[in-house]
C-alpha cells in the first residue's frame, strides 16, 4: 500500500525480497552456532548411548534385576539427552524460548498428569516395583487372585506366567495398592492339611500314627516339626489340622506336598483300621403320600 492507499506489487515483492534477505542474513550469520548447536546435539546423544552401554555391564555384574537396569538406564539416557538439548539451545541464543519452553512444558505436564492419571500411576508403581527387593523377576508370586512366575517388570504392568502357560498382565498399581505373596522369597514353607476320623478312633493312636505318616516323608530340619491338633467335633467325624514344613518355591510345591501328605495318612490309617468318615444322606421321596394322593384321585374319576 502506497501513501494514497492503492496497493503497489512492486513495493510489497520487494518488501518480501528484503524480509528474505535479513533471513539469509541472520542465518549466515548463526550457521556457526546453528552447526555446533546440531554437533553438541548429537555428540550429547552418543555419549548417553555409551554410557548407557557401561551402566548396563556395570548393574549386570552387580547381579541387577532386569527391571532395574531398564528403567535406571532409561532415566539415564533422557537426563543426558535433556542435558544437550538445553546447551544446544543456549548456543542459539535461544534463552528466552527455553524459558517459553519449560514455562509451556509444566503447563502442558500438569494438563497430561490429570489426563493420564492411571498412565502415571502405573508408571510410578513401575519404578517402585523395580527397586524392590520384595519381587523379582523369576519370582513366584500370588496376587489380584492371579498365581504364576514373574516374567517382566516394566513402567506398565506385570506379566505373570501362570501354572497353566497363560501370560496375565496386571497394571502395576494393582500390584502396589494390594498384598501380594512371593513363595521364592523363603526356602521353607509351613504347609497345613485338614482331615477327620471317625468317633470310635483312638485319638492318642491317630495322633501318633498320622504325625509318624507325615514324618517318614518329609524331614523337618532343625526348630521344625510336625504338629497334630484336633479341632472340634463335626456332624460324622472328629477334625484335626496337621502342620509341617517343606521345600516350596512355588505355589505347586504345596499342592504337591498336601498330595503326598494325603497318600501318606490314607495308607497308615488303612493299615491300621483307622476310619475317616464320611456325611450320609437318606432321601425320603414320600412313596406312602404319592400312593394316597393317586388312589384319592381314581376314587374321585370314578
Amino acid at each position: 500500500m502506497n501513501e494514497n492507499g492503492n496497493f503497489n506489487l512492486s513495493e510489497a515483492i520487494g518488501g518480501i525480497y528484503e524480509k528474505l534477505a535479513d533471513w539469509l542474513n541472520s542465518i549466515i550469520i548463526n550457521l556457526p552456532n546453528f552447526i555446533l548447536a546440531i554437533l553438541v546435539f548429537i555428540i550429547f546423544i552418543i555419549i548417553a548411548k555409551y554410557v548407557a552401554k557401561f551402566l548396563n555391564k556395570l548393574l549386570l555384574r552387580r547381579n541387577i534385576q532386569a527391571s532395574v537396569r531398564d528403567i535406571t538406564i532409561r532415566i539415564l539416557k533422557l537426563v543426558i539427552i535433556s542435558f544437550g538439548f538445553f546447551i544446544a539451545l543456549g548456543l542459539l541464543n535461544l534463552d528466552k524460548l527455553l524459558t517459553s519452553i519449560l514455562a509451556g512444558a509444566g503447563v502442558v505436564g500438569l494438563a497430561i498428569g490429570l489426563a493420564l492419571q492411571g498412565t502415571l500411576s502405573n508408571t510410578v508403581s513401575g519404578v517402585i516395583l523395580s527397586f524392590l527387593p520384595e519381587i523379582q523377576i523369576g519370582d513366584w508370586v500370588e496376587t489380584n487372585g492371579f498365581a504364576g512366575k514373574v516374567l517382566e517388570v516394566n513402567l506398565r504392568n506385570i506379566v505373570i506366567k501362570k501354572s497353566d502357560n497363560n501370560h496375565v498382565v496386571i497394571p502395576n498399581s494393582k500390584i502396589v495398592e494390594e498384598a501380594f505373596t512371593n513363595f521364592s522369597t523363603t526356602s521353607r514353607s509351613r504347609v497345613m492339611l485338614t482331615c477327620g476320623v471317625g468317633y470310635e478312633s483312638d485319638l492318642e493312636k491317630v495322633e501318633e500314627i498320622t504325625v509318624k505318616a507325615i514324618s517318614n516323608i518329609f524331614k523337618q530340619d532343625n526348630g521344625e516339626k510336625v504338629e497334630f491338633a484336633y479341632e472340634g467335633f463335626g456332624d460324622s467325624s472328629i477334625n484335626y489340622v496337621v502342620r509341617f514344613w517343606t521345600d516350596v518355591t512355588n505355589q505347586g510345591d504345596i499342592l504337591f506336598a498336601k498330595h503326598k501328605a494325603i497318600l501318606a495318612i490314607k495308607k497308615a490309617y488303612d493299615a491300621n483300621n483307622i476310619n475317616i468318615p464320611f456325611p450320609i444322606r437318606t432321601l425320603d421321596f414320600g412313596k406312602n403320600k404319592f400312593r394316597a394322593e393317586t388312589l384319592q384321585i381314581n376314587t374321585k374319576q370314578e
